[in-house]
């Protein structure tokens, strides 16, 4: 194992630089999902930092970088939909990141839900949620969402896309 260097502050805490963090970070697999918000136009963003919270009650979470082009429409929602992508949607996972395009024009299948909030076609799994809090963390701001509604795609053996070491991947099942 490679350990990186780091430089201790204040004689207790570590530091680490952010070249190094991105790369520990790069480590970590995670589903990818896409976030999407009413609005005029309306918004979305593609995550990786979609998880669940709490059971009960039934809470998740997402985390926005607080100069993307969604966070005004997401700082406004009363309303999100999370949307875990099937493992054939990477050109959906790059429309949603990609900076100045219409993306629900580029991405087509969609349609209206709950508040407007729009609601992608032929994801793995969609849960529709109301803004219960949100929280400021450094250059990001914390959404947690409580569940109101939710689909999954009828094909058990479905998979979701990941992100992992920098680029999108699969999962491989014995």
């Amino acid at each position: 194992m490679t350990v990186a260097p780091h430089h201790a502050t204040n004689g207790s805490s570590f530091a680490i630089d952010s070249d190094l963090f991105k790369a520990l970070l790069r480590r970590h697999a995670a589903a990818v999902v896409v976030v999407t918000a009413a609005g005029d136009p309306p918004a979305g963003f593609t995550a990786t930092s979609f998880t669940s919270v709490s059971l009960d009650p039934p809470l998740v979470s997402f985390c926005l970088a607080d100069t993307a082009s969604a966070a005004r429409a997401v700082s406004q929602a009363a309303t999100v939909a999370v949307h875990v992508l099937h493992s054939d949607q990477e050109a959906t996972a790059r429309t949603f990141a990609t900076s100045g395009i219409d993306r629900f024009a580029a991405h087509g299948a969609w349609t209206p839900g709950p508040d407007g909030v729009p609601l992608l076609d032929g994801v793995l799994a969609r849960i529709v949620c109301r803004v219960f809090r949100r929280v400021r963390a450094g250059d990001h701001t914390i959404v947690l969402a409580t569940p109101i509604a939710g689909e999954m795609h009828g094909d058990d053996t479905a998979q979701p896309l990941v992100y992992h070491d920098g680029g999108y991947t699969r999962l491989h099942r014995d």
